[in-house]
């Protein structure tokens, strides 16, 4: 029994009682959170739905609100397209360094090859845009000059997106892929197999479910992202002609909804047909949900762990196979040669496609298919190269793509870090901004974002903290339970602008805060509260059963066995998913900008109801719309860039701490 400060006596299953139904509060908020999301993105596209008729909506090709013209089909097939172009170069180059770093570097580089490339992810986006149009856009200038016509393009933001995009691929696949049992291994080099054919015939396809994950994570980072698209794709909404053209101008879905929200009058339909498209991106969104349960399912499929009755196809038509067996036993039977013909096919189509940026049809043909050729007759030749040779080859082709992902992150930070830090002056640190942001320091910025970063994780923390502990110590396999890992999936996969269009309808129009620090806290904090939660929830779940089996048998209820034992256990993972989580709210724009940030505000806010500035917002601001500031714009990405790296260093050298510590 436990005396209160009023005498009377409460024990110590009453205490736990009382923590379970209040973990099971706080763990409700997340269902709250995204329930209020959706249906007020959903309410506020209610005017557009009524006045705008869906099909011209949704194949119609000129997006023209001043003319009442809404036809989303320019800004969805934008979006797809740069995302592919994304992936086309994010998937290759990504899956090569995860199996460098798990499988052929040496042990003693995985542990510092993997942070440097997860530096990569702590790169503010709107640092990305910049260096986009900084750097890429002027080298894609020289590289094209009679292509790119207008200087940005679809090429630039698909490059753009997948160097953000990258360090997803990489460390998703890099867990995926060293997850794979050692016998596998030991088994396959057992039987003669190199080093080479062991990873390709064996690890890989062992951890392609992992593998496959990665690639939709990534496919989700690219369609959410918007300031970096913004500043190099030329955000016009228009449908390149031909559709494969990559040097054409596009617009995306989120470009186009952070472009005009802010200029768009409340309650018109040219305001509803934004939140409209905010709609249409997060069905993507939850498409790509969709689509990495159903590989997780697929995968335990193939590991007996599946009840083929719990599948949608077998409770609509009552079978699992909807494809006829012998049907099913042809594919299967000559799936090699299958997909050897498709890829030969694919690159006769892509070489096609591109020729014909550059030159007629008919060349365009016989390029394809001399290229096609060439590689048919090269896969034919290294199937004659002996094993010894090939597993030689494959390891230096590896080590040139991890090196080449090292340079790409030694080129950016090197880059702004060299170009910014002689801009970077007390005076610049310590002063406003004068002449409209034009000239003077960033001061009240770096403030701004200091009080944001505050505010998110005092918000943030005890609600994403003990969301977690729920989830690792307290639920169960239960419909409510499920409920809300699904609410925390779908918050972890909403874009940041969808954030920012619901904290600007519910904190600054309906409750009557304005542009605040308080709502940006808001909008921010509801952003990172799934990436607390999970990491809480793993970092539990790697603490030893027996910690607390033996802190039980010593007669401690399971709550003070939780913060006693347990929570002091796994304070590592839980302080570096926080400070990772605060590292990537501080480098956020769109929620910002909608929600709390202003482009001009020489004076510090004097209360949580005031606006600020942010370092994100200006520097947006300086790159876009002030020309001939270029030394302020560098300086400012560089102070941006290095207080959030600061964040991701620190939770890497905590992560490291604990680890050491670490006895089990």
């Amino acid at each position: 029994m436990e005396t209160n400060q009023y005498g009377l006596k409460r024990s110590k299953k009453d205490n736990d009682i009382l923590m379970k139904y209040v973990l099971i509060a706080v763990s409700s908020l997340t269902v709250l959170i995204i329930s209020l999301i959706i249906i007020f993105t959903l309410v506020n596209s209610g005017t557009a739905i009524a006045n705008i008729n869906l099909w011209d909506f949704f194949f119609g090709e000129s997006w023209k609100p001043s003319s009442g013209e809404y036809g989303a089909l320019s800004l969805i097939l934008g979006t797809l397209l740069v995302t592919l172009g994304a992936m086309v170069f994010a998937v290759p180059v990504g899956l090569a360094a995860a199996i460098y770093i798990s499988e052929i570097a040496p042990s003693k580089f995985r542990n510092i090859m993997k942070p440097i490339c997860e530096v990569l992810s702590g790169i503010p986006s709107v640092v990305y845009g910049f260096f986009g149009l900084m750097v890429i856009l002027p080298f894609l200038r020289d590289l094209f000059p009679d292509q790119l016509l207008f200087g940005s393009s679809w090429l630039a933001g698909s490059l753009v997106l997948g160097i953000m995009a990258l360090p997803t691929v990489i460390s998703v696949s890099e867990d995926a892929i060293h997850a794979v049992p050692r016998s596998y291994r030991e088994a396959s080099r057992a039987m003669g197999a190199t080093r080479w054919e062991t990873i390709i015939k064996v690890i890989v396809p062992a951890a392609i479910s992992g593998i496959s994950s990665a690639i939709i994570l990534g496919v989700g980072r690219a369609i959410g992202e918007t300031m970096a698209v913004m500043m190099v794709t030329g955000n016009t909404p228009m449908i390149p002609d031909p559709l494969w053209n990559i040097f054409s101008i596009v617009s995306t879905l989120t470009g186009t909804i952070a472009s005009q929200l802010p200029e768009s009058v409340a309650g018109s339909v040219s305001q509803s047909a934004l939140f409209l498209l905010g709609v249409v991106l997060m069905v993507m969104v939850l498409i790509i949900n969709v689509c990495s349960r159903y590989i997780v399912k697929n995968a335990k499929r193939k590991t007996g762990d599946y009840d083929p009755k719990s599948s949608l196809a077998y409770k609509l038509f009552g079978r699992e196979q909807l494809i006829p067996r012998n049907e099913d036993g042809f594919i299967t039977k000559n799936k090699g040669k299958i997909m050897q013909i498709g890829a030969y096919v694919l690159i006769f189509v892509f070489v096609y496609m591109m020729g014909t940026l550059f030159t007629g049809d008919g060349m365009s043909i016989v390029a394809g298919i001399i290229v096609a050729a060439a590689v048919f007759a090269g896969s034919k030749m290294y199937s004659k190269v002996n094993s010894t040779t090939v597993d030689k080859m494959a390891n230096g082709m590896m080590i040139c793509v991890m090196g080449f992902v090292i340079l790409l992150l030694a080129i950016i930070v090197g880059y702004i870090v060299v170009k910014g830090l002689p801009a970077i002056s007390w005076e610049f640190l310590t002063a406003g901004p004068t002449n409209g942001g034009r000239s003077g320091g960033i001061y009240p910025a770096i403030i701004g974002t200091l009080e944001l970063i505050v505010g998110t994780a005092l918000i943030a923390f005890p609600i994403g903290i003990l969301t977690g502990v729920y989830l690792s110590e307290y639920s169960k396999d239960t419909r409510f339970t499920r409920i809300i890992r699904e609410a925390i999936d779908l918050l972890n996969g909403t874009p940041s602008i969808v954030f920012g269009m619901f904290g600007s309808v519910l904190l600054v129009t309906s409750l009557g805060l304005g542009f605040s620090m308080i709502g940006g806290w808001i909008t921010l904090a509801f952003m990172i509260l799934p990436v607390i939660i999970r990491t809480t929830e793993e970092a539990l779940r790697s603490v030893p059963q027996d910690l607390r089996e033996a802190s039980r048998a010593m007669g401690a209820s399971k709550w003070r066995t939780i913060y006693k034992v347990v929570i002091p256990a796994a304070m590592g993972g839980i302080v570096t998913g926080a400070i990772l989580s605060i590292g990537r709210a501080a480098g956020e724009t769109a929620p910002i900008m909608l929600t709390a940030a202003v482009l001009f505000q020489p004076a510090l806010a004097s209360s949580i109801f005031d606006s600020v500035m942010a370092l994100p917002l200006h520097l947006y601001h300086l790159a876009m719309d002030m020309p001939g500031t270029t030394e302020l714009q560098y300086g400012t990405a560089c102070v941006l860039m290095l207080v959030v790296l600061v964040f991701f260093i620190a939770a890497s050298l905590i992560r490291s701490h604990y680890n050491k510590k670490v006895r089990w």
